[in-house]
């Protein structure tokens, strides 16, 4: 396989996770979404590594701040979706506004 089979799934999922973070209603769903895309950015920058410069670990260690941010942001995420489920009684991100209690 080389490097063309890679970015093109890459592309696909990031595709499928801005799609779904553009169209869906769920707070939940829109996250999910936007670990998908997070996750093609890492396909990406392994196969870039892989192939660019086999000897480097510049695209692993990338690939390992990702995962961080994508845990903090799934973190973070959740609580604020809590927050307002409890506060609102709904996670349909077109009926949140936060400017009006």
């Amino acid at each position: 396989m080389g490097l063309t089979h890679f970015l093109v799934l890459a592309v696909i999922l990031f595709c499928i996770g801005l799609y779904g973070a553009l169209v869906k209603k769920s707070a939940v769903v829109i996250l999910m979404c936007i670990e998908i895309m997070l996750n093609a950015v890492t396909i990406a920058a392994v196969a870039f590594n892989r192939f660019a410069s086999p000897e480097s670990f510049t695209g692993q260690i990338f690939t390992l701040f990702i995962i961080a941010v994508a845990a903090a942001e799934a973190t973070i995420g959740l609580a604020i979706i809590i927050s307002i489920y409890k506060n609102r009684d709904t996670i349909d991100a077109t009926k949140i506004d936060l400017m009006k209690w």
